[in-house]
């Protein structure tokens, strides 16, 4: 999926410019490992919408998980426009300083997960995290759906935004 990148027009991207990739790849996995659960925005026709969701990745961040029962305006959503981002943040270890307060917009595209071995593979990455899904996740009427995640948009110090693009590893 091509999405557009920061650009040099981009008032916010020379400000950490100085950060690894290797750094910054670190504190998205500390963020992302750190906080449950995320804000599913998707599209529809007429207006966005925002979701709470429990969600895990993959290991190397490029692929998130999360379950949500097929009679759902998200669910309805999902299957209408496939572009998603997940919002993820700590502000509820900060709330009386937004200067300390990490985020990442993770965008990407959302497909259903289908076929036996997929959606085993993909309950057991969600349920090793959210263990109290395990019921709800097994259940006919829920879908499951991995998002194949472009990149992530690191927001630090309510200003500073760095993106990065993860890659699969190999094998």
């Amino acid at each position: 999926m091509e999405e557009p990148a920061l650009g040099p027009e981009y008032e916010g991207e020379e400000s950490s410019s100085l950060e690894t990739e290797d750094s910054l790849s670190l504190r998205i996995r500390r963020l992302v490992d750190a906080q449950p659960f995320a804000v599913l925005c998707t599209q529809g026709t007429q207006h966005p919408y925002g979701s709470l969701v429990a969600f895990s990745t993959t290991e190397d961040l490029t692929r998130a998980v999360f379950a949500t029962p097929v009679t759902t305006r998200k669910y309805q959503l999902l299957t209408q426009c496939n572009g998603v981002a997940l919002l993820i943040d700590n502000r509820d270890q900060h709330p009386d300083n937004l200067m300390d307060v990490e985020a990442v917009t993770v965008t990407g595209q959302a497909k259903r997960v289908e076929g036996q071995l997929d959606v085993e593979y993909w309950s057991r990455l969600l349920t090793a995290r959210h263990g109290y899904l395990a019921g709800f996740v097994q259940s006919p009427t829920v879908a499951l759906f991995c998002i194949e995640i472009v990149r992530y948009f690191h927001v630090v110090r309510f200003q500073e935004v760095q993106q990065w693009i993860p890659q699969s590893i190999p094998g």
